[in-house]
C-alpha cells in the first residue's frame, strides 16, 4: 500500500455520503486513555517508544528510545471551504479536509458555512506521544480513535478543547491534525523526532467522509 498523498486539489476526491463523528468535551475523565490535558508544555515530557524487540535478545536497557522529540508551529489555516495544515516540526504540508462536498469545494471563498470538517484520513504514531498546545487560546477539536490497525469509523470520536490547556495523546492513538474553530490557529507541536506514521485514507477504506463538528458548545 502506497503512502497517501497529502496535498492536492479536493476535487479530485470523489463525493462520499458522511458519517458523523460525536463530538466530545475534552475533560481530564473524557480523554483519559487517550492522553491528558497539558497546562505547561515546558514542563511536560513526551512519552518515546523503545525499538521494538527483534528477536529473543531484548533490546539493552536505556537504548533504543535516545532519538527525542521535534517541536515547531502547527498552522490550521481554512482558505475558502479547505482546511490546510502545515507541522514545522516535520516540515509536513496537508489538506486536513473541507466544509463541503470536495467536488464542489472552493479553495478561495466560503461557499458553506465552516461548522464541520470532512475528513478524509487519520493516521498514528507508532514511536511516541505527541503535544498540541494552543498558542492562541482558542477553541480547537482534535479526532482520535483507540489503538489497533482495525479501525473503523464508529470507533472514532472528536475532542472539543476550550483553548485553555494543550492536548497530549500517546503512541499508537489515532488522531489527525488539529482544527482550528475559528478561521486560523497556530499550536506548539512536540512529537518523536523518528515520525513514524501509520495512516488509514477513511474514503478510500470505507466509503464515507467523517464528519467532525466544529460547534463551540458539544
Amino acid at each position: 500500500m502506497s503512502a497517501p498523498v497529502y496535498m492536492f486539489d479536493p476535487s479530485d476526491k470523489p463525493s462520499l455520503p458522511l458519517h458523523r463523528v460525536p463530538l466530545v468535551v475534552a475533560t481530564e475523565e473524557t480523554v483519559r486513555g487517550y492522553g491528558c490535558l497539558v497546562d505547561d508544555p515546558e514542563t511536560f515530557e513526551i512519552e518515546i517508544t523503545q525499538w521494538p524487540q527483534q528477536g529473543w535478545r531484548p533490546v539493552d536497557d536505556g537504548t533504543g528510545d535516545e532519538a527525542g522529540y521535534v517541536e515547531g508551529v502547527f498552522h490550521g489555516t481554512w482558505q475558502g471551504d479547505v482546511l490546510y495544515g502545515a507541522n514545522e516540526a516535520v516540515n509536513g504540508n496537508y489538506v486536513l479536509g473541507w466544509s463541503t462536498d470536495p467536488q464542489t469545494a472552493s479553495s478561495a471563498t466560503a461557499t458553506a458555512p465552516r461548522d464541520q470538517v470532512l475528513l478524509w484520513h487519520m493516521n498514528y504514531h507508532p514511536d511516541g506521544g505527541q503535544l498540541f498546545y494552543p498558542l492562541d487560546n482558542k477553541p480547537f477539536v482534535v479526532p482520535v480513535a483507540p489503538p489497533g490497525d482495525d479501525i473503523t469509523p464508529d470507533k472514532i470520536i472528536a475532542f472539543w478543547c476550550d483553548g485553555s490547556r494543550g492536548l497530549y495523546i500517546h503512541g499508537n492513538i489515532w488522531h489527525e491534525g488539529i482544527f482550528p474553530v475559528q478561521d486560523t490557529q497556530r499550536f506548539l507541536d512536540r512529537q518523536g523526532r523518528v515520525h513514524a506514521r501509520v495512516s488509514c485514507d477513511i474514503g478510500q477504506e470505507f466509503g464515507v467522509y467523517l464528519s467532525v463538528p466544529l460547534t463551540e458548545t458539544p
